[in-house]
């Protein structure tokens, strides 16, 4: 019981040490501009103003449409390739496929930003720069992704598919509708991991366009803490704004996303 209790104080400490900052911006964006935190609480003053103010100025609607857009465009194509690609490695037998999949693992020790000249001149070469496409295709396939979907492939008993393939079924159908139905946990998690990755990134937008109607969500927030450094209280109802989708999007997710996680590690 005293085991527990302390496993218990524990993880109570450890989420107040998470929660805490973002009380703290939570509270910030709410005090009215020119008001530090003490005033606000001697005065029970507080005000949700600086949410319109920050939405207005900042122009987040096109900024979330760009975000929303590239984001759920590359977790399409990283869905498709590392699902392929995952099944790949981790169900067929072929020449060089243990080299394949370290030739994947070595991709996540190379840094985005190593990569990011000769990615430019592809991307120029194709006319592609000031696009959406420049946004979209470096990161249409994830290293990261492709393992961890072969990861939870393993975990698979692979009688289901030769079940299958003795009822004639073909290695696309044993995919569309045997694994993949049964690929949700992993599915969700590698959904949520790709959306939240690209709806943080700054340095692909910043790079790769220059056209004020492709400006990212980050973009903007970058943009807005230009303009207005003085203004604490309207820079943390911004945090609030961009923080907010992915906040409920995980809340939706969560479950199957600690599943899909607990399980991709299993075997080798």
């Amino acid at each position: 019981m005293n085991k527990k209790l302390i496993l218990l104080s524990i993880l109570i400490l450890c989420g107040i040490l998470v929660l805490f900052p973002l009380g703290v911006v939570l509270i910030t964006s709410i005090i009215p501009v020119g008001m530090n935190l003490k005033e606000a609480v001697n005065q029970n003053h507080y005000t949700w103003n600086n949410y319109q103010e920050a939405w207005q100025q900042g122009d987040f609607i096109l900024a979330f449409t760009n975000s929303t857009i590239v984001a759920i465009a590359v977790t399409v194509f990283q869905i498709i390739t590392s699902t392929t690609a995952g099944y790949a490695l981790s169900r067929l037998s072929f020449t060089g496929r243990n080299s394949i999949l370290l030739l994947v693992l070595a991709t996540l020790v190379i840094p985005f930003q190593l990569l990011v000249i000769p990615i430019f001149l592809i991307l120029k070469i194709g006319n592609l720069i000031n696009t959406y496409w420049a946004l979209i295709l470096p990161t249409a396939a994830s290293g990261y992704s492709i393992f961890l979907m072969r990861q939870f492939f393993l975990t698979i008993p692979i009688e289901l598919e030769e079940a299958a393939l003795l009822d004639g079924a073909n290695r696309f159908q044993i995919l569309w509708n045997i694994l993949l139905p049964l690929s949700r946990p992993a599915l969700v998690t590698l959904f949520l991991i790709s959306f939240i990755a690209e709806w943080n990134d700054l340095f692909k937008p910043l790079v790769f366009t220059t056209r004020p109607e492709l400006r990212t969500v980050q973009l903007a927030v970058a943009a807005f803490q230009e303009e207005f450094t003085n203004s604490w209280s309207v820079l943390m109802a911004v945090v609030v704004i961009v923080t907010l989708p992915i906040i409920i999007l995980f809340l939706f997710g969560q479950k199957q996303f600690i599943r899909g996680i607990g399980t991709t590690g299993l075997k080798n």
